[in-house]
């Protein structure tokens, strides 16, 4: 069955780039605001949400809330062009997954076939799970007890 992806991204060049790019691995739509977007999402299911952090008014964030509220995607992929810590962090939480707009076409292919965790294993959020399996020795045990 292919996959649905709708692609939010108001400048029509990177858009187009975009497009191209998932249309190989996926039927896509594309809309350019988030009016626009919040009308699909709310009519059609999607199997991904594929969304520019940056809607002018709105974020990429805001979108994914109401896909997950509504239930009408799977996954969310929030990008942007360059690293903004706070906002990933803040997409990842709301349980999408953050990129880099540059490395979008080269590994959207692998969000779209792989099956994908839950939630972006970097939200800090998630359990650390070294933290989980407590025993046996540590370096500074060792350390101490070459000075007794």
């Amino acid at each position: 069955m292919p996959t649905a992806i709708l692609l939010v991204e108001p400048n029509a060049a990177v858009a187009s780039d975009l497009r191209h790019a998932l249309t190989l691995v996926a039927s896509v739509e594309v809309c350019p605001d988030f009016a626009g977007a919040r009308t699909r999402l709310l009519t059609d299911d999607y199997d991904f949400l594929v969304t520019n952090l940056r809607l002018r008014a709105f974020n990429g964030v805001h979108l994914v809330y109401l896909a997950k509220l509504s239930g009408v995607t799977t996954s969310s992929i929030v990008y942007t062009e360059r690293r903004e810590v706070a906002l990933a962090r803040e997409a990842q939480s709301a349980g999408a997954f953050y990129e880099l707009r540059d490395r979008l076409p080269y590994v959207i292919r692998a969000y779209v076939k792989a099956t994908l965790p839950s939630a972006d294993r970097r939200d800090p959020a998630q359990t650390d799970r070294r933290q989980i399996f407590r025993g046996g020795r540590r370096s500074t045990d060792v350390s101490a007890l070459a000075t007794v």
